[in-house]
């Protein structure tokens, strides 16, 4: 009996650690975002290169009107202007399409993030066609995040129609 519990705790611990590492973690970038537009939208947002090309993103915000919101990575590390407008457009380096992920539309689409009705929202996302690494062209560091003061409609190039900007953070 006392085997079989040595065996059974070792292999949990094996599995266990086979889980912990098959995610590992790499470069990061974390955007502080503030209020742009005379809204009360703020929070974070942190990116994590999971493997080349592949971003998990993590985002906590608050202050937003409840609903889904346009979410994107802007192509200017500048959230200088009162509207975020110093952002520039979509972070777009490979010519795509404006649509609901990097993998398929600019590398700054990451589609909507959904605030709740007491204006929050959380999310997490693993997006394919970014990157965090400074030989990439589709590094994100240094770029701005910009939350959208509507609902992107995953289309519309090469804004997604989402409205003026009411956050914006640059990822360090």
């Amino acid at each position: 009996m006392k085997k079989t519990c040595y065996a059974l705790a070792t292999a949990a611990l094996l599995l266990g650690a086979c889980a912990t590492t098959s995610d590992n973690e790499g470069p990061y970038g974390v955007a502080t975002m503030n209020p742009a537009s005379g809204s009360k939208v703020e929070g974070s947002v942190t990116f994590t290169q999971i493997r080349k090309d592949r971003v998990r993103v993590t985002a906590d915000l608050a202050g937003s009107t409840p609903g889904p919101k346009g979410f994107h990575i802007h192509e200017k590390g500048d959230c200088s202007a009162p509207d975020a407008m110093s952002a520039g457009g979509h972070f777009n380096p490979l010519k795509h399409k404006h649509a609901s992920t990097p993998a398929v539309g600019h590398a700054g689409d990451m589609g909507n993030i959904t605030f709740d009705p007491s204006g929050k929202a959380s999310l997490t996302l693993v997006l394919d066609g970014i990157s965090l690494s400074p030989d990439s062209p589709t590094n994100i560091i240094g770029r701005a995040v910009v939350v959208h003061a509507q609902r992107d409609d995953l289309i519309t190039d090469p804004t997604g129609n989402a409205g003026g900007r009411v956050a914006c953070g640059v990822i360090r």
